[in-house]
């Protein structure tokens, strides 16, 4: 007797406990549901809230109805979830996951309430744990946005003579192409890559916030490998062994910026090659003496503005080139605090001549360095032209107590040279107060967020093409122009320019004349409420090319990893102004997406030219943005990159505004948007076409709140660095969140190899096949990711056996 009442009291404790449980959870869904129905949004959440209450007090009463209500809840959700969102896994999984959980929960408890019903309740039970495992499971598993269609680029074996020799350029080749004519490692070999070697550089980047990653991709001529480290450090290292050759510790300095994305190589031995295309001006002759020093020298510019060149075989600085082997890049812009002018981006060597831009601090004040691009003979470092985008006409440098137009947009990611026509492609950004466009000028118009052709001689304009208009989003043209063959249906092709944008879009322009090669449509947009802003009624949209990432958001499209942090990103959503990718910020809240970290950025898309494909990575990560008006009496920003990282409220200094910019996550830190967070794409340029599209990255380094989940779940986070495509069927990515290198198969997306890396990275994976052993490397830096707090100095090599 003493036992059944026992039993009894602890199956009444069980069931006023779960029934509280529920009840409370239902309670809250019904009152954020009604704040949702305020809004306009979803009648959802209060009637699955309200059936949630009921059959939670029911329960808690010990009444079997309240059971058959819940059972009720949950089928009428299955059916919402699939009629809000179809059957795509991750939408599912945050409607239907946690409360299947509880519904396991009821089933369990049913026969507590109906005594004779065990066999049934038991056996409902264990149909939701069988599907709750296999959801479970599926999160482990990759659940491509765009399904491989069969069509992927194929293997063509590489011919001795085209094989690659060297990478001697930022981008493998002047044009950008992240492409390796090798295939050595190949899809059928990759499981068998190993470690060869690794060097410690010995220079780590520390962050406050700011901007401190290693996002190098390093260069390779003949037996060595050549890197750069966070402070500008010079390295030269051994291909086959990793042993250092020599280093010249430079030791630059910034309060806000410590990375060196790349260098740039020059042989004066090696014979000058001039443009085949007519009316192409002629590449100036430069040489140095025999047996002089510096025959062979690498160029850097460093976080401290300088422009240096040494002496590849050696490490020693050139002394021919500037003073005694540096140029002071701060000459000519006037006022230039530390923090607001780093040259982010390797230099470009375009036949004899250096070219650099420069970063200038994203909306600090109205005055600020100007966005002057130059370019320096290579040999004496003496500056040939400079083109001052306030000032095109004239290519000299500015009178002694002169300067270059202040805040004008500057261009600070990597550019590309086209040898066969002397030609310069220059991606631009905006003027510094990125999201206040009043006081901008004409040509500040003209040349915000376009790409730039310039004569590599005489910095003489070319075209000019731009991809936004007042650019009020600091979409800021990111990359480096990739230069292809655009292959047409009569089965010719047309040199083209491709590049992404931080809009998610991407432009196919003609080499020769800057117009596009694919359809560009001008769509109306929407102004907001910023007095004398001159907003532009229409806006570039590249129809003719897949939108990565760039699709207008709905309700239906918040996510959390709950029902409940869903729904607080849904009151979110609409509680905010948004008109899809255009909308204006304004002095309400409204939401950009994608934000100012893109779409696309800096790693820049990799080809392969022998099928005709591109390869893009991606982030997807909206920001909501609110100015604010101000007196701004207050110091202006530091010129660090938290604020465009999405980290709260600054002055706009000179202007009559602060602006207060942040990540639109759901309370538990997740971007409020469904995933993928970050993609790798393949895209067919015979078709214009997506052939595949999946997610990178997991959350074993990451999670909710920052806290490592530990757990490789497959669910694509956003990615910054680079890719690599190789002939032997491989892609090759490192910028992701989670702390490998990995490789996937060009064909169709497969993930078919991965190596832990003991930080993570954002530097660009390049590969070379040493001249003295025959084998091919795979070479990738590790410093960090930029959301992790870990940090390292690590340059590794993997081979095959």
């Amino acid at each position: 007797m003493k036992r059944a009442s026992r039993a009894a009291g602890v199956s009444r404790f069980l069931l006023l406990g779960l029934g509280v449980i529920i009840a409370l959870l239902g309670v809250a869904l019904a009152v954020g549901g009604a704040k949702l129905v305020s809004l306009g949004g979803s009648l959802y959440f209060v009637i699955g809230g309200l059936a949630m209450a009921i059959s939670g007090l029911l329960i808690a009463q010990r009444k079997p109805a309240g059971a058959w209500l819940f059972a009720g809840f949950l089928i009428g959700t299955a059916v919402w979830a699939v009629a809000d969102v179809g059957l795509v896994f991750w939408p599912l999984f945050s409607r239907l996951f946690m409360f299947a959980v509880i519904g396991l929960a009821v089933a369990l408890v049913y026969p507590l309430l109906s005594p004779n019903t065990r066999r049934s309740a038991y056996g409902i039970a264990g149909v939701l744990a069988v599907v709750l495992a296999v959801a479970a499971g599926n999160m482990f598993v990759a659940h491509p946005s765009v399904a491989p269609t069969g069509n992927g680029p194929g293997l063509t074996p590489v011919a001795p003579a085209d094989a690659q020799k060297d990478w001697a350029h930022y981008g493998n080749t002047e044009g950008g192409s992240r492409f390796a004519a090798l295939d050595q490692i190949n899809r059928d070999n990759i499981d068998a890559l190993k470690v060869a070697w690794t060097y410690r550089t010995g220079d780590v980047a520390i962050s406050d916030g700011n901007g401190a990653e290693d996002q190098l991709t390093p260069l390779q001529i003949g037996n060595k490998v050549f890197i750069c480290t966070p402070h500008n450090n010079l390295i030269a290292l051994d291909a086959d062994t990793g042993k250092e050759l020599w280093k010249n510790p430079i030791n630059a300095k910034s309060a806000v910026w410590q990375r060196c994305r790349g260098m740039a190589y020059f042989d004066a031995s090696a014979p000058l090659a001039q443009p085949a295309q007519p009316n192409s001006s002629p590449i100036i002759t430069a040489g140095v003496a025999a047996g002089a020093q510096c025959q062979r020298r690498l160029l850097t510019n460093t976080i401290d503005a300088r422009l240096i060149a040494v002496d590849a075989d050696t490490g020693e600085f050139c002394q021919d080139f500037g003073n005694h082997g540096q140029v002071d890049l701060k000459a000519g812009l006037g006022n230039v605090p530390d923090s607001y002018y780093q040259l982010s981006s390797a230099p470009l060597i375009a036949g004899t001549t250096v070219v650099v831009g420069g970063r200038v601090a994203d909306n600090v004040q109205a005055d600020m360095p100007g966005g002057v691009i130059r370019g320096f003979d290579v040999i004496s470092g003496e500056m040939r032209w400079a083109f001052d985008p306030g000032n095109p006409q004239d290519k000299h440098a500015p009178a002694a107590e002169g300067t270059y137009v202040r805040s004008t947009p500057n261009s600070w990611a990597p550019m590309s040279y086209d040898p066969l026509t002397n030609t310069v492609f220059v991606p631009m950004g905006s003027s510094s107060t990125d999201i206040y466009g009043v006081e901008r000028t004409a040509l500040d118009h003209k040349y915000g967020a376009s790409v730039l052709a310039l004569d590599a001689s005489s910095g003489a304009e070319k075209w000019v093409y731009q991809t936004v208009h007042n650019d009020l989003w600091d979409f800021d043209l990111p990359m480096q122009p990739s230069l292809i063959d655009f292959p047409q249906a009569d089965g010719k092709s047309v040199p083209a320019v491709v590049i992404g944008t931080k809009a998610g879009q991407i432009f196919v322009l003609d080499r020769t004349t800057g117009k596009p090669l694919t359809p560009v449509e001008e769509v109306p947009v929407t102004a907001a409420d910023i007095p004398n802003e001159p907003y532009s009624p229409t806006q570039p949209r590249s129809v003719g090319m897949p939108q990565i990432g760039a699709q207008t958001l709905t309700e239906s499209d918040m996510w959390g990893a709950t029902p409940y942090d869903q729904l607080l990103c849904r009151i979110d959503f609409k509680q905010m102004r948004y008109e899809g990718l255009y909308t204006a910020p304004g002095t309400d809240k409204s939401l950009s997406f994608p934000g100012s970290l893109g779409g696309m950025n800096w790693g820049s898309i990799s080809t392969d030219p022998v099928n005709g494909f591109i390869f893009v990575n991606d982030m997807r990560l909206g920001l909501w943005i609110q100015m604010i008006p101000s007196q701004n009496t207050a110091q202006a920003a530091s010129g660090g990159e938290a604020l465009n990282t999405g980290m709260g409220a600054v002055p706009l200094k000179g202007t009559p505004y602060a602006v207060n910019k942040n990540r639109f996550l759901s309370v538990a830190g997740i971007p409020c948007q469904a995933p993928p967070f970050g993609t790798l794409t393949a895209i067919d340029m015979k078709t214009q076409k997506i052939a595949w599209q999946v997610p990178v990255g997991t959350v074993e380094d990451t999670g909710p709140l920052g806290v490592r989940m530990h757990l490789p779940i497959k669910i694509g986070l956003p990615t910054l660095g680079g890719t690599l495509a190789t002939q032997g069927g491989l892609i090759f990515i490192a910028g992701t969140q989670d702390f490998y290198l990995r490789a996937f198969n060009s064909g169709n997306g497969e993930e078919i190899w991965k190596a832990r890396l003991p930080v993570g990275s954002q530097g660009g994976p390049m590969t070379y096949v040493s001249p003295k052993t025959g084998k091919q490397y795979i070479v990738v830096t590790a410093g960090g990711a930029r959301q992790s707090t870990d940090r390292g100095d690590y340059v590794i090599a993997y081979a095959l056996p």
